[in-house]
């Protein structure tokens, strides 16, 4: 696979390592170097192919037999918040989302750690040190940002590390205050940056890979319509696509 006759860009494949979603599986990615002059349009083109940023790297999962990772994208011009949604939005109206540059506070490596503890204990993420989350965040070739959510009292409840791509935001990880679980703080966070590419003329919010049989991931479902990504063509999400109940 190349972009350029004259710049050819090289993809490799990781060895096989057990699937952080999925029992029993094993799981394979592509991954190919975000770096020189053509990395923001390099990324442009993958993400809207399906593909992930992580540090300086762009990767979409090749598993053997198994497909359960769907690129999912929300249209924001078509978004519709859910009753539920709708209360979660009013829960945290007292709330300010405020852009930041890609770099790696103590504060935030603090919410980090206890949100990793808490919803992630058993994870990689949760013995990651500062150095690691800072390369985290500060490591990008492309335009990216952090969001930080805070309450009237100047806390930091949500942080958001967020990629700008030609056609709309992708979220590139979040995490939040783990004791506050009636906010619902992630649900929040994803119809922020809804809004946020609304207010920018931004078409899509990308929210990475859609997996319905895990439950660290099949909740991306609930934010509606959405479009996937199904034999290289974005589509609506429909029942069809939809575990049995």
């Amino acid at each position: 696979m190349t972009f350029s006759s004259r710049h050819p860009q090289f993809f490799y494949t990781t060895a096989p390592l057990p699937c952080p979603y999925l029992p029993d599986r094993v799981e394979r990615k592509v991954v190919t170097d975000l770096t020189g002059p053509n990395a923001e349009a390099l990324h442009d083109r993958l993400s809207r192919a399906g593909f992930r940023r992580s540090h300086m790297i762009a990767y979409a999962p090749v598993c053997n037999g198994c497909n359960a990772c769907v690129p999912i994208r929300l249209p924001v011009e078509r978004f519709q918040r859910t009753r539920t949604q709708r209360r979660t939005w009013n829960t945290n109206v007292d709330l300010e989302g405020f852009e930041v540059p890609p770099r790696a506070t103590p504060e935030q490596f603090d919410l980090f750690q206890r949100y990793q503890a808490t919803r992630h204990a058993e994870g990689d993420m949760a013995s990651m040190t500062f150095a690691d989350y800072r390369s985290m965040v500060e490591d990008t070739p492309i335009d990216t940002c952090m969001v930080e959510f805070r309450n009237p009292h100047g806390e930091l409840l949500i942080t958001s590390l967020v990629d700008r791509v030609g056609d709309g935001l992708s979220a590139v990880y979040s995490f939040y205050e783990p004791d506050l679980p009636n906010r619902s703080l992630g649900s929040f966070s994803i119809m922020w940056l809804v809004e946020h590419a609304r207010t920018l003329g931004l078409p899509y919010v990308y929210l990475g890979y859609w997996i319905a049989r895990s439950p660290k991931m099949a909740y991306k479902s609930g934010f509606r319509p959405a479009e996937i990504l199904a034999g290289g063509v974005w589509r609506d999400l429909d029942a069809r696509d939809l575990p049995p109940a």
